[in-house]
């Protein structure tokens, strides 16, 4: 069995950038208050569970390539997971879109493609990562406290004007220094 491979999207594995978005489970979330200057978080569980699944992106390989990079997880030739990359004006590498096929989860990629990019952030001279995580995609929140990302912030009001009213989004960033 080969290992997966995890390497830095370039023109001539560009198709990559198409891997289609699946679906994952809701079956939580993370409330986040700041009660002491702090941040603190208790994690929800839901009676019931459903599924969710995000838009579908149309990534230019050209405009990830001027504004950031991306990286790709193999299963052979096969892309089975994605990171696309922002270098933000803050110096910190915003981390925009992390996907990986359901038959690949749980298996250490995401993980593998973030230690990738912290060493490519690291060379284009960003202090950190960060990104945001939906309040009620618990897994995920879950998979980048367990990584080492902090707590930044929180805004509940990217949501108010659509279908997605009451959510709120988790920002969370992680220090290289």
């Amino acid at each position: 069995m080969n290992p997966i491979r995890i390497e830095l999207i370039t023109e001539a594995t560009k198709d990559c950038l198409q891997l289609p978005n699946e679906t994952f489970q809701i079956f939580g979330e993370l409330v986040v208050t700041k009660p002491n200057n702090t941040w603190e978080y208790q994690e929800k569980y839901f009676d019931q569970t459903h599924e969710k699944i995000f838009p579908e992106e149309n990534y230019s390989f050209a405009k990830i390539d001027q504004d950031g990079f991306a990286i790709a997880a193999f299963d052979h030739d096969i892309c089975v997971g994605l990171a696309v990359f922002e270098i933000e004006w803050n110096k910190y590498c915003y981390l925009s879109d992390l996907k990986v096929n359901q038959k690949y989860r749980r298996s250490g990629i995401s993980k593998d493609m973030l230690d990738l990019a912290m060493t490519i952030s690291k060379e284009k001279n960003c202090k950190g990562l960060s990104t945001i995580a939906q309040s009620y995609n618990l897994s995920a929140n879950k998979f980048y406290l367990k990584y080492g990302f902090e707590i930044g912030g929180l805004n509940n009001k990217s949501y108010h004007f659509t279908s997605e009213r009451g959510n709120s989004d988790i920002y969370y960033y992680l220090d290289f220094e």
